[in-house]
């Protein structure tokens, strides 16, 4: 009977001292961190499992120990990981590792559009940047808008222009859509709070004429009265006559300088010809632009002229307006321009 008390007395001992170094050795991997003394970034593939993501984690060194961070996840229920890439902070404890993949707190990275540009700019603009798929390199303009779901024809003008932030592996057709979204947001609030004096009559309208502003000049102060000029022609069954809408219209024949020739070339953008809006925006539009379509200021001018610095004259008549044209447009400096000089898309950014 001693016998077997002193038995069961060891391997009750035995236990507890096995269980304890089992939970020692448990707690101790649980408090273990991951082995990066830096920020490093680390991708979750779109479909991985716990186990397979344990296991990258320890062949790419961060975290050791595969079957406990596996164990772990499925004794917590913490399996459902969201695919992306994730910067580890420095010897995070494996709590923050699983909590951080679930999260989807992905890193972001960014593609600035600029406020004019067109739309085989952004193409351009998109195509270079490494980390966005490709989906739209193929289809036309035209195909394009019916992916966007856009009510027009082409995706000139639809889409805003501003900085995205998206994830790696984000398609250029994502990156769109933001662009879509906010474009009918603002547009939206821009055409509840149009002036009674504004001549369009639809938002479309309103961005066509945003557009013909946006690209007529650099200058943000100008931007109302250049929007008068162009409501009051209209008002006069004048034509628009400008010229950025005749370049647009001239596409990849457009060489750099706009020539008689090229006035008189009809076109259904040849402003000079064709009376009325052209019909589509020429460029992707910002909200100073769209708001001085819409609240076009008051005034008298007809006429404008780009003085070459990148501000214009304004006249009432045409005579004054060729007399500023002699002044300006004949006797042209060699840096001489009528808007800031344009900027090139972006190279691809993070």
């Amino acid at each position: 009977m001693k016998t077997l008390k002193r038995w069961l007395f060891i391997c009750t001992t035995l236990g507890i001292l096995l269980f304890a170094g089992a939970s020692g050795w448990l707690y101790s991997l649980y408090k273990t961190p991951t082995m990066n003394l830096e920020p490093v970034v680390f991708d979750v593939p779109r479909g991985s499992g716990v186990r397979s993501v344990a296991g990258r984690l320890a062949e790419q060194g961060i975290y050791p120990h595969a079957d406990f961070l596996y164990g772990y996840a499925r004794l917590t229920e913490q399996t459902a990981l969201r695919a992306g890439e994730y910067e580890i902070p420095p010897q995070a404890t494996v709590p923050e590792v699983l909590s951080l993949l679930q999260s989807g707190r992905t890193l972001q990275y960014q593609i600035t559009f600029i406020e004019g540009w067109r739309f085989r700019d952004w193409r351009v603009a998109l195509t270079e940047h490494e980390l966005i798929e490709q989906t739209i390199t193929e289809l036309s303009d035209e195909a394009v808008a019916q992916d966007l779901a856009l009510d027009a024809e082409i995706p000139e003008g639809m889409l805003y222009p501003d900085t995205y932030f998206f994830s790696r592996g984000a398609t250029d057709l994502s990156i769109l859509e933001q662009a879509r979204d906010k474009m009918a947001r603002v547009l939206a609030e821009e055409w509840e709070n149009r002036s009674a004096e504004a001549v369009v009559k639809t938002p479309y309208e309103a961005l066509i004429l945003a557009s013909i502003v946006e690209k007529e000049t650099g200058a943000p102060w100008e931007r109302g009265e250049i929007s008068g000029v162009f409501t009051r022609r209209l008002q006069r069954n004048m034509r628009l006559e400008t010229d950025p809408t005749v370049i647009y219209g001239l596409g990849e024949d457009f060489r750099g300088n706009i020539t008689r020739r090229h006035l008189n070339t009809t076109t259904p953008y040849n402003t000079y010809r064709v009376g009325g809006f052209p019909p589509t925006p020429i460029a992707m539009p910002g909200t100073d632009a769209i708001r001085a379509a819409l609240n076009p200021e008051p005034g008298t001018s007809l006429f404008f002229v780009a003085r070459g610095d990148g501000t214009h004259e304004f006249n009432d008549t045409y005579a004054d307006h060729q007399a500023a044209v002699r002044r300006f447009q004949l006797r042209r400096a060699e840096d001489y321009r009528s808007s800031p000089p344009p900027q090139p898309p972006p190279e691809a950014e993070q």
